[in-house]
């Protein structure tokens, strides 16, 4: 069973701790930002072609038949 601790030493606890984090820097957080969304839009565009390929091949495979 855990211990119980006052709400106030928990709450130092926690900036104690806080304080400890290495922060990204607004420059860090910028390129890392920028990357996401240049994969995000490969992404979109690799799905959406896969799709269209996709789509595509079903629609002249189920169109022999007729």
């Amino acid at each position: 069973m855990a211990s119980k601790s006052n709400p106030f030493a928990f709450l130092q606890q926690v900036r104690s701790e806080t304080s400890k984090v290495t922060w990204p820097s607004r420059r860090e957080t910028m390129i890392s930002t920028v990357m996401v969304l240049v994969m995000v839009v490969f992404a979109a565009l690799f799905f959406f072609a896969a799709d269209q390929l996709i789509g595509w091949a079903l629609s002249f495979v189920l169109n022999i038949g007729n």
